[in-house]
């Protein structure tokens, strides 16, 4: 079977965003396929499309009222056939969000469910009777903000929600829900999809007995959610055998994937990624978060992929900078950089020379920034109950931009998010033909990852260096390419312990031992070269 997913370069599309052919404002499928010749111009192996399906939208589609179709907002069925068939023929693979924690509240089952102790689906959802005070049973809160429970006075129970209370989650512990939920995985994979991206995997089983979570000391985010260790609501070892049906029902089909979303850092994220892709029975790889965050050091990366390999060694990691739910990393590292542009270069060259799968997020191969909005121009749940404190997710979901017209190319019309003048200013057809774009850079990157053994598939030993240099060797048999990365916007210069030459699109200068690194520099060197700071 095709292990193609091993050292591939995914694109990831947040459809809303992407590209609008009906003039409403808001990307679709056919908006989508029409832009597929830029995907893959950039020479990357895959396409993971955030949720699709039919949705009130209440969190943009994570809310998920029919699983086996499409949202009008982005088309059919059959855009969704063509836009498979479109990618095939470019040699792109598909990847589509499967949101099986929760459900929407308007999906069938819940409306059943909700509606009695005794009917057909009534355990369909997490319930629970009320404290003898009438407060909810446990102390778990919701991701966004207060508790996890919903009253329901039909049932005179609560309904566990860790999202919104419009996104009730699904019992897992049911085998018929089990079923329903591969049932509508196969639905898929008979239209032609190539993998899953699993959405909060780590969430799909809570624990039995709804046992209070124990407190957390190190609770330094602005939110609750963080005040606890998430010992019962999510991580639980009953995951597993889940896990492995879902497995078995991939592999009933030739080079399919699942790569599972693990929203933890440090040790649990660790843990959870052997946990869950340990052996050929689990997922093929998990979705790390841990460089999603502000910090910009060698140590953080190092530590972080040292981490993974010695914790986890079967571990099959995923790893990005930026996504839908986080600040856009050119803007989160920026104190780092001598300029936007630089950081963008110098993230696609570290990015690209790591090992295991990578994740680029649309926009970013643009150099794209956060867009800056204010409160009245706001969607997203969280940033409109916690503003200003916390600015939320819509920053980074602004449209592509495409060219030099009105809206940058995306639509016709005012667009669901604004497309402002900073992000406006680095559109696809200013960058087209420069040689020392981001666009370019991006594109020359990933075709040198891609001639490179080494980089795709060789083992990773890095060098001990002080900030701010990043260094570590790729190797695979005799071939052995070093990397090195001044993560600083000052100049730094590093002694070869031995000759070795530049290749690739380094930029750095070599005069015989002696590498110089511009601000955010990087360089690619022949060999397993030793380093002298």
């Amino acid at each position: 079977m095709t292990e193609w997913w091993r050292d591939a370069v995914i694109y990831q599309i947040y459809p809303r965003s992407f590209q609008d052919s009906n003039g409403d404002g808001i990307g679709d499928l056919p908006g989508i396929t029409r832009r597929l010749d830029h995907v893959a111009s950039l020479g990357v192996d895959a396409i993971w499309l955030s949720p699709i399906f039919t949705s009130p939208m209440k969190d943009m589609g994570y809310d998920v009222s029919d699983y086996c179709d499409i949202d009008p907002l982005f088309g059919t069925l059959a855009d969704f056939d063509a836009l498979v068939a479109r990618a095939h023929d470019l040699g792109l693979k598909v990847i589509i969000d499967q949101v099986i924690s929760h459900s929407s509240d308007k999906h069938p089952w819940f409306a059943e469910s909700r509606q009695s102790r005794d009917n057909d689906r009534a355990d369909w959802y997490v319930w629970a009777d009320p404290n003898p005070d009438g407060t909810p049973p446990n102390n778990w809160p919701s991701v966004f903000g207060g508790p996890a429970w919903e009253w329901e006075p039909r049932r005179r129970q609560y309904y566990l929600h860790n999202f919104l209370i419009e996104q009730p989650d699904l019992n897992l512990w049911n085998r018929d829900v089990q079923d329903a939920l591969l049932g509508t995985m196969r639905f898929w994979l008979d239209r032609g999809v190539d993998g899953f991206r699993l959405d909060t995997v780590n969430f799909y089983f809570h624990d039995a007995r709804l046992r209070n979570n124990p407190p957390s000391p190190d609770h330094a985010a602005p939110d609750t959610y963080n005040y606890q260790h998430h010992v019962y609501s999510k991580n639980r070892p009953e995951n597993i055998a889940f896990l492995k049906r879902m497995r078995k029902l991939t592999d009933d089909y030739d080079a399919r994937m699942m790569v599972g979303e693990v929203g933890e850092s440090g040790d649990t994220s660790i843990r959870i990624m052997a946990e869950y892709t340990a052996g050929d029975d689990r997922l093929h790889m998990c979705y790390s978060f841990e460089m999603l965050s502000h910090e910009f050091t060698a140590r953080h990366f190092r530590h972080t992929i040292k981490g993974v390999h010695q914790g986890a060694p079967d571990a099959h990691a995923c790893w990005s900078f930026s996504n839908h739910d986080v600040f856009r990393h050119v803007t989160r590292w920026l104190p780092h950089a001598e300029s936007p542009e630089a950081m963008a270069r110098q993230a696609a060259a570290m990015l690209l020379s790591f090992p295991g799968t990578i994740c680029l997020y649309q926009g970013e191969e643009l150099g794209q920034t956060e867009t800056d909005l204010s409160y009245d121009e706001l969607t997203d749940p969280p940033a409109l109950r916690f503003w200003p404190e916390i600015k939320g997710r819509d920053g980074c979901r602004t449209p592509m931009v495409w060219d030099d017209s009105p809206h940058a190319g995306f639509s016709t019309t005012k667009p669901w998010l604004p497309v402002k003048e900073p992000q406006a200013a680095r559109a696809v057809t200013g960058q087209q033909d420069g040689n020392d774009s981001v666009l370019s850079a991006y594109r020359a990157t990933i075709a040198f990852r891609k001639s490179q053994m080494p980089l795709r598939v060789g083992d990773t030993a890095f060098l001990d260096l002080p900030e701010p240099i990043l260094a570590f060797h790729r190797g695979t048999g005799d071939q052995v390419l070093t990397c090195v990365f001044n993560l600083s916007p000052n100049p730094a210069t590093l002694t070869l312990s031995d000759k070795a030459d530049l290749t690739g699109p380094s930029q750095a200068a070599l005069s015989g031992r002696v590498l110089s690194l511009p601000p955010n520099g990087f360089a690619w060197l022949d060999g397993p070269v030793s380093l002298l700071a």
